[in-house]
């Protein structure tokens, strides 16, 4: 029973997190999304990441950046999985060239500063928002 409903919860969870967007995602925006995958050995301070690590790149990214978010891993398919992802961050900018303009002249000390705070590899993901 107990299996179940932590099922359960795990199911809510992701379809909650497939809610619409909010009025600051406007079709046509470009989302910068940056995975930190979770395996043995791995380590991730979320304080750090989120206190320090994404407003230290809000402010270096500027007005180019429209906002971002974070999401914490807290579960798996099943309750015996681990996370599969300590952290998503999620970067917005009305267009592609505005992240990379944002981004180049700042990429080696945002860059410099994932040491600080985990030992993962992060993954990107450039899309663009279609609904």
């Amino acid at each position: 029973m107990k299996a179940k409903t932590l099922l359960l919860i795990s199911i809510m969870v992701f379809f909650m997190s497939c809610q619409q967007h909010t009025p600051s995602e406007k079709k046509g925006m470009v989302k910068v999304t940056i995975l930190y995958p979770n395996s043995e050995g791995k380590t991730f301070d979320m304080d750090y990441y989120s206190n320090k690590h994404m407003p230290m790149v809000a402010d270096l990214l500027g007005d180019a950046m429209k906002h971002y978010k974070i999401d914490k891993g807290i579960g798996a398919r099943t309750p015996d999985e681990p996370i599969p992802y300590f952290a998503i961050g999620y970067l917005y900018f009305d267009q592609l060239s505005d992240y990379q303009n944002a981004f180049g002249p700042n990429a080696e000390q945002i860059v410099g500063d994932i040491p600080n705070y985990t030992n993962v590899q992060p993954i990107v993901q450039i899309s663009e928002i279609l609904k």
